[in-house]
C-alpha cells in the first residue's frame, strides 16, 4: 500500500498544500510549532476517521476558516483509490471513497492500516487504562469488522445500563428486571470481545518482546499481563452480585470496559519502575509489534508515522531503529524532525528511495 497524493485545505494551520510522495521515506523538517505533525495528522485521519491529537473535530479547522478538506490518493494492491475527508463547522463530516459516501464510517476503518509513532504515546504507560484499551481497539478494529460492531454494542448497552442505575436512585426493587436483560447482554458481547481481546495479546506479546530484544540490547525482559473480570466467575454472576454497588456508584463496576493491560520490566510495573529511556523503549517496541502484526493480517504493510522520534532517542536506540526501517517489512515512512542534516544522514543509512519537504507556518514545499 502507498500514500501517493495528498491535498489539503484549512486543516489545522494547513491553509493549502497539494504533496505527491515517494514510495519510502518522506520526510519534514521544520522548526516546532510549524506545522509538521499537523501533516502527519491529517495522514492519520483520513485512515481513522478522527485526529490522533484531538478528539473535537471542529477545532481541526484552520482558523478565521469554516471547513477543511482532505483528499488523498492510494494505491492498494496494484488499485489506484481516492479518498475523501471534509467537515464544516456545525455539520456532519463527509468521508468518501471513490466519489461515494460512506453510510457508516465504521465502513471505511481498516481500509488504509496505519501506525504512528509519537512521544506522547508515553500515556500507554502513564495513563489511566482507558488508554491500553484504546490501544488494543484500535489495533483490533483496523482488521475486524465484526469486533469493532462488537465494541460499539457493547458501549450502547452499557450506557443503557448505567442510565438505568442512576435513575433507580439505589432502589433496585424497580428495576431488577431490566437490569438482567442488559446483564445478559454485557455479558454476552463481553465474552467475544474478551475472546479476541485475549488472542490479540496472546500473538502481539512474542512480537513485541522480540522488537524490545532488539531496540535494548537484550538487556532486559519484558511482558504484558492481561486482567480481565471474563478470566473470573460469570459475569452475569458477577453483575448480580455488585448489583447493589453499582446502584450505589450510578454505574457498571463489572465488564470488559474494566480490563487492564499491565506493563511489566523485570517483573515489576514499567509505570512505578521505569526510567525515561526504558518508557520509551517500551512504546516503541509495542508500537512496531502492532506494526508488524497488522503486516500479518492485511497481508500488505502499513504506513508507518514517525513524529519528532530521533530527536528524543539515544544514539544507540536510533541507529537500532535505522536498522529495522531499513528492512522489506517497512516501505512507506513519513517522519518528521527539527534538523534536516540528523534526518538526512538516517535516511540515507536505510538504503531507501527518500524525498524531504520543508514546513515553515503551515506552507509545505519540496525540497528538490
Amino acid at each position: 500500500m502507498q500514500l501517493k497524493h495528498i491535498s489539503l485545505l484549512n486543516y489545522k494551520n494547513i491553509r493549502q498544500a497539494e504533496l505527491e510522495f515517494e514510495p519510502g521515506i518522506n520526510c519534514f523538517v521544520g522548526n516546532n510549532g510549524a506545522g509538521k505533525t499537523n501533516l502527519l495528522d491529517s495522514i492519520y485521519y483520513i485512515s481513522f476517521c478522527k485526529s490522533y491529537f484531538n478528539p473535537i473535530d471542529s477545532q481541526l479547522i484552520c482558523h478565521d476558516e469554516e471547513f477543511f478538506v482532505i483528499q488523498a490518493q492510494y494505491e492498494i494492491q496494484n488499485q489506484d483509490e481516492e479518498f475523501y475527508a471534509a467537515l464544516r463547522k456545525n455539520r456532519k463530516k463527509q468521508f468518501k471513497r471513490n466519489k461515494k459516501e460512506y453510510s457508516r464510517l465504521s465502513d471505511h476503518i481498516g481500509l488504509l492500516p496505519l501506525v504512528m509513532i509519537s512521544p506522547g504515546d508515553e500515556r500507554l504507560i502513564s495513563d489511566g487504562s482507558d488508554q491500553r484499551r484504546k490501544f488494543i481497539d484500535g489495533v483490533v478494529s483496523q482488521y475486524n469488522k465484526s469486533y469493532l460492531a462488537s465494541i460499539l454494542r457493547y458501549n450502547r448497552c452499557l450506557t443503557q445500563r448505567n442510565a438505568l442505575l442512576k435513575s433507580a436512585k439505589g432502589r433496585s426493587a424497580s428495576i431488577d428486571g431490566q437490569l438482567e436483560v442488559w446483564d445478559e447482554q454485557l455479558a454476552s458481547i463481553g465474552a467475544l470481545i474478551f475472546d479476541e481481546r485475549s488472542g490479540f495479546i496472546k500473538e502481539l506479546k512474542p512480537v513485541f518482546q522480540k522488537y524490545h530484544r532488539f531496540i535494548s540490547g537484550e538487556s532486559e525482559v519484558v511482558d504484558i499481563v492481561y486482567h480481565s473480570h471474563h478470566q473470573r466467575a460469570s459475569l452475569e454472576e458477577q453483575l448480580k452480585k455488585n448489583r447493589e454497588r453499582d446502584l450505589v456508584l450510578g454505574y457498571t463496576s463489572r465488564g470488559v470496559h474494566r480490563d487492564e493491560l499491565e506493563f511489566l520490566l523485570d517483573g515489576y510495573p514499567i509505570k512505578k519502575n521505569g526510567s525515561q529511556g526504558q518508557t520509551k523503549t517500551f512504546f516503541m517496541a509495542l508500537k512496531l509489534a502492532q506494526y508488524e502484526f497488522l503486516n500479518e493480517h492485511f497481508g500488505y504493510a502499513p504506513v508507518l508515522l514517525l513524529d519528532d522520534m530521533f530527536d528524543k532517542l539515544d544514539d544507540y536506540r536510533a541507529a537500532r531503529l535505522i536498522e529495522l526501517m531499513g528492512g522489506d517489512s517497512f516501505h512507506q515512512i513519513f517522519i518528521t524532525d527539527t534538523q534536516k542534516s540528523r534526518l538526512l544522514e538516517i535516511v540515507k543509512k536505510t538504503g531507501k528511495t527518500f524525498s524531504f519537504f520543508n514546513v515553515n507556518d503551515g506552507n509545505i514545499t519540496q525540497d528538490i
